[in-house]
């Protein structure tokens, strides 16, 4: 890899360590000067948790039955005809 990709990826990690560390520090500030913005936040967060978590658990589920019919397909491929 070219020495000047390595620097740019560098500098971006550093570039996003900063971002994070400042947004991190607003949050902290916003905590501070208004203490119930957390429970206003978590109020919202949670709901959409729990449908993303659901949405998850479908596709994943999907996913196995799907993996599943393709095991048995390629099972029956592969085995030795008679």
């Amino acid at each position: 890899m070219h020495p000047l990709t390595l620097y740019a990826l560098e500098v971006t990690r550093d570039r996003d360590r900063e971002i994070n560390a400042e947004r991190l520090l607003a949050e902290q500030r916003r905590a501070l000067s208004d203490p119930d913005a957390g429970r206003r936040l978590s109020g919202l967060r949670h709901p959409v948790a729990v449908v993303l978590a659901a949405f998850s658990r479908g596709s994943a589920a999907a996913v196995r039955r799907l993996d599943e019919c393709v095991a048995d397909d390629l099972g029956r491929a592969l085995s030795p005809s008679e």
